[in-house]
């Protein structure tokens, strides 16, 4: 499983601005609407924000995997955010979140809905792979970091 198999360059934020849980989401979600302009981001919000209401999507170490499925998503899509100051999200450690996944999939694929998460969470548990996130220069050098884990 190769994360630019739903990944895009332009799905990468390698400075968030907001500072809450709300308007992270809705800046995770902004380059789906900009990129398909009939995208219902009001609805992702209210996804995530049901999902965040059952438990919190922050795991710790930095870490944050908000996740839903949405009816009429014709694919799984992830964004990727990065926030230099952090964001309280809830985690389950208490610490603010830096490294953000969100992962959207449609309502019939859950086995890869899943597969896909456990692979993030895999992915973000490498101590190695947090550092060289959050210490790449730019949006280019984060996609490098993106793309060359396995």
């Amino acid at each position: 499983m190769r994360l630019e198999d739903y990944l895009q360059p332009d799905f990468v934020i390698g400075e968030l601005v907001s500072e809450s849980k709300p308007d992270v989401l809705a800046e995770l979600i902004a380059p789906m609407k900009a990129r398909w302009p009939d995208f219902d981001d009001a609805r992702a919000r209210q996804v995530l924000l049901d999902r965040e209401n059952l438990g919190t999507t922050g795991i710790g170490d930095g870490v944050a995997i908000p996740h839903g499925k949405m009816e009429n998503l014709e694919q799984i899509v992830i964004v990727v955010g990065r926030s230099l100051k952090g964001v309280n999200f809830d985690a389950l450690d208490f610490k603010p979140c830096r490294i953000f996944f969100l992962v959207l999939a449609p309502e019939h694929v859950a086995g890869l809905h899943l597969r896909i998460l456990a692979h993030i969470s895999r992915l973000l548990s490498d101590e190695s792979f947090r550092h060289a996130f959050m210490s790449a220069e730019n949006d280019a050098a984060l996609w490098q970091v993106l793309t060359a884990a396995a």
